[in-house]
C-alpha cells in the first residue's frame, strides 16, 4: 500500500479532487486510501466490472452510510431483497411515462420558477431555480401534498450532511435523526392517504422500507438534479462561445445535459464491498475491504475521454458517462433528472435574455460524495423581451 503522505486527504477531495483522482489512476486503477480505509476505483473499466458484480461487491454491508441514516432500502441491499425493494417504485420511472406523464408538469413548474424571478435581473440560479425545482419535482413525484417545500429541503439537506458525515467517520448526530422523523411522518401520513405511489407500494413493503426507499429517491431525485441543474448552468455560463451555439441552436441543450453529467457527477463516490478474496485490476482484495467507486474519476477517464477536463458540448461519447451507475443499482431517477436540468436550461435561455455568469459571486462544485457548485451567479436584461413566453 502507498504511503499515507502520498494519498489525497479528505479536503483534496472535498475540494478540487480530480488533479489526484488523476494521478491515483496513472498509478493504477486501484489504490488504497487511508482517509477513506478502503480502496479506490479511478478508471471506467474497473468501475463498470465492480457495479455489475453484485455477488462480490455488495452494498449489503452493516457500514454502508445511507442504510445507517435512513434504514435499508433498494440502495443498501442486493439480489432478490433488492427487486423487492425496488420494483414497485420503477414503473413511474421508466423513460416513456417521465416523458408523458411528467414531462408537461416539468415544463410548466420550471417556468413558473423561472418566471418569479425573471425581473429581478439577477439570481443564483442553484438557490432560486435548481434547488427548488429539484424539490418540487420529488414531492410531486412521491405525492406527498402540500407539505411545506423548505421543510423538506431542510429535512434533506441535514440527512444528506449526516450521510456525508458517516463516509468521513463521524456519527449520525440529534439533528439528523429529527430530520428522519420528521420526514418519516410526512411519508407516513401520505401512505395513509392511500393513494398514489407511496400508498402502492405499501402493499409490497413494510412502513420502514416504504420509508428507506422513499428518502432514497428524494436524496437521488434533489441531489442528482440540484446538483446537476446548479452545474450545468455553470458551465455553460463559463464558455460564452459554447453558449453563444446553444442559444442558436437549442437542440444542443441535450449535449450541455450529458457533458454536464460527466464532467461533475452530483454524486462521485459508490460504496461497495468485497464479499470474498478477489483480485480486481491485479490487486488484491480481500473478503470485507470497503472498495469505493470514484465516478468522478471515471467520467474523466483519459482512455475513454478525449481532454477530459474540458467542458465541450460536441462531446461524442459524453453519455458514456457512469454518474447513474450501471449493474443492479443504476440511477431510478436518471430519465427525470435528464429531463428537469434539460427543462432548467430552455426555460434560462428562452426567458432570461443577455444572461451570462458573474464569476467573481460564482463557485465551483464541493464535496466528498454529493458534489454541486455552491453558487451560480448570473445576471440578465430585464429591458429585453424574452426568447419566448
Amino acid at each position: 500500500m502507498p504511503d499515507a503522505t502520498s494519498t489525497p486527504s479528505l479536503v483534496d477531495l472535498e475540494g478540487d479532487p480530480h488533479p489526484h483522482l488523476a494521478n491515483l489512476r496513472a498509478s493504477g486503477p486501484v489504490s488504497w486510501l487511508p482517509v477513506l480505509g478502503g480502496w479506490l476505483v479511478t478508471d471506467r473499466a474497473t468501475a463498470i466490472e465492480v457495479m455489475r458484480d453484485d455477488t462480490t461487491f455488495t452494498v449489503d454491508d452493516q457500514r454502508f452510510s445511507t442504510a445507517q441514516v435512513v434504514g435499508r432500502s433498494m440502495l443498501s441491499v442486493d439480489g432478490a431483497e433488492h427487486d423487492r425493494h425496488r420494483s414497485p417504485f420503477s414503473d413511474p420511472f421508466r423513460s416513456g411515462a417521465v416523458r408523458e406523464e411528467l414531462g408537461p408538469w416539468v415544463r410548466e413548474e420550471v417556468r413558473r420558477i423561472v418566471g418569479s424571478f425573471a425581473g429581478d435581473g439577477s439570481a443564483e440560479l442553484r438557490s432560486a431555480l435548481a434547488a427548488p425545482l429539484a424539490v418540487s419535482t420529488v414531492v410531486h413525484t412521491l405525492g406527498l401534498g402540500d407539505v411545506d417545500h423548505d421543510r423538506v429541503l431542510a429535512w434533506y439537506r441535514t440527512i444528506g450532511a449526516a450521510i456525508e458525515g458517516v463516509n468521513a467517520g463521524q456519527s449520525v448526530d440529534d439533528g439528523a435523526v429529527a430530520a428522519v422523523a420528521g420526514l418519516r411522518s410526512r411519508i407516513d401520513a401520505t401512505v395513509a392517504e392511500g393513494v398514489g405511489l407511496l400508498a402502492d407500494a405499501a402493499r409490497l413493503l413494510g412502513a420502514d422500507e416504504v420509508f428507506a426507499n422513499a428518502a432514497v429517491i428524494m436524496f437521488g431525485a434533489i441531489e442528482t438534479s440540484e446538483g446537476t441543474t446548479a452545474s450545468a448552468l455553470l458551465h455553460l455560463l463559463s464558455a460564452p462561445e459554447q453558449l453563444a451555439e446553444v442559444l442558436v441552436d437549442l437542440s444542443l441543450v441535450a449535449n450541455v445535459v450529458e457533458e454536464a453529467l460527466r464532467i461533475e457527477p452530483a454524486a462521485s463516490l459508490v460504496d461497495r464491498y468485497a464479499t470474498r478474496n478477489v483480485v480486481l485490476a491485479g490487486v488484491a482484495i480481500r473478503r470485507g475491504d470497503l472498495v469505493t467507486v470514484s465516478l468522478a474519476a471515471a467520467n474523466r477517464d483519459p482512455e475513454v475521454f478525449d481532454d477530459p477536463d474540458r467542458f465541450d458540448l460536441h462531446r461524442v461519447n459524453a453519455r458514456q458517462h457512469l454518474t447513474f451507475v450501471q449493474g443492479p443499482h443504476v440511477c431510478l431517477g436518471m430519465h427525470l433528472a435528464r429531463l428537469e436540468t434539460r427543462e432548467a436550461i430552455e426555460a434560462v435561455l428562452d426567458l432570461l435574455p443577455g444572461i451570462r455568469l458573474e464569476p467573481e459571486r460564482s463557485t465551483p462544485a464541493r464535496g466528498l460524495v454529493f458534489r454541486k457548485p455552491g453558487s451560480v451567479a448570473a445576471v440578465w436584461d430585464v429591458s429585453r423581451r424574452a426568447r419566448t413566453g
